[in-house]
């Protein structure tokens, strides 16, 4: 029933992760199915490598913000 309504009426996406200013993960409140934006700011599949990437990306983007003092180092 879940996939139903995505079929009909298109995927419902919510922010389920926010890794970089530009760059978010994304899962379908009714099949759970998850995406993330690419360099383009266009939608992917979130797989397993895309998911490494965006943590390394995540850490990198974190270590460069406190490095500029945009982010306090226990956050």
């Amino acid at each position: 029933m879940k996939n139903l309504i995505c079929s009909l009426v298109c995927h419902d996406f919510k922010e389920t992760k926010k890794v970089t200013d530009y760059v978010s993960e994304f899962q379908c409140l009714y099949c759970k199915k998850e995406m993330s934006t690419n360099g383009n700011g266009h939608l992917t599949p979130l797989t397993s490598r895309q998911k490494e990437i965006n943590l390394v990306l995540h850490h990198v983007h974190k270590r460069k913000k406190i490095k500029a003092g945009l982010l306090s180092a226990n956050h």
